[in-house]
């Protein structure tokens, strides 16, 4: 039961932050998930990759609401979307792959390291110069393979590398985090597919788990992070920005200390 609550208040929480910053949630999700697999008794080996295969899946349904309630708003650019999605579902499935070839403490020493990066960027608000980039087709298809790969490794959404992209090739913030809204979905749906094909069969797998997705996990956090990610959305045009970007950066520094510690 206490497990349960986790992965609801867990879902809640990534929800929440998916509509707010569009970031879909998975730098919560994987350390929570990581803490929650240690304690359940999974294998070393494999915790890890569990965490960052569920929390890709886990980022579908999120992914379409926080999208839906941007798109209602005009917050989506789906010309970007078109220009960058090719690559990203390449990404996405490459970085799956690579990740499998990581062993677990590896994996979550990568997974600390990018947390805290976040946590800087975040924190003292280091972004690239907005408006000044004008890449060609291919070059924001490229773009987008770099930031499929790097988010299915972390088992993100790619809000924090989208986000800031988009917003360096001349996009408005409100039309950066939708459309980063919109580009967590393939991501999502391919990273999943990549580690559910990568961890199929493998014999350490706990019970209820296909590949490297623990469907209980999944469950439980999909049922609150649907409703949570449009309440995110909504909110982000309410409350202030930067207030809550310094929380979250002092959260994310807390989580990667401990990613790089443990």
């Amino acid at each position: 039961m206490l497990t349960l609550v986790i992965y609801l208040l867990l879902g809640a929480g990534a929800g929440l932050l998916a509509g707010l910053f569009g970031i879909g949630g998975g730098l919560i999700i994987v350390p929570v998930l990581v803490l929650t697999f240690t304690a359940l008794g999974f294998p070393a080996e494999i915790l890890v990759h569990l965490a960052v295969g569920t929390s890709l899946a886990t980022i579908i349904p999120t992914s379409i609401s926080s999208t839906w309630s941007h798109h209602q708003r005009g917050g989506v650019s789906w010309h970007w979307f078109k220009l960058m999605a090719p690559g990203i579902l390449l990404g996405a499935l490459l970085g799956a792959w690579t990740a499998s070839l990581l062993s677990g403490l590896a994996l979550q020493k990568i997974i600390g390291v990018f947390v805290l990066l976040v946590a800087v960027k975040m924190a003292f608000n280091l972004n690239p110069p907005a408006g000044t980039a004008n890449l060609s087709a291919p070059g924001m298809s490229v773009a987008g393979g770099v930031i499929g790969w790097a988010s299915a490794i972390f088992g993100i959404g790619g809000g924090t590398l989208s986000v800031p992209f988009l917003t360096w090739c001349k996009a408005a913030m409100h039309k950066a985090v939708g459309t980063s809204a919109a580009l967590g979905l393939p991501i999502a749906i391919f990273g999943a597919l990549g580690n559910l094909w990568t961890g199929w069969g493998h014999p350490q797998l706990p019970s209820g788990a296909s590949g490297f997705i623990f469907w209980p996990a999944f469950i439980g956090i999909v049922l609150m992070s649907v409703p949570f990610a449009r309440l995110g959305a909504r909110l982000a045009h309410q409350l202030p920005e930067k207030l809550l970007k310094k929380l979250f950066a002092l959260l994310l520094l807390v989580v990667g200390v401990r990613f790089l510690l443990a």
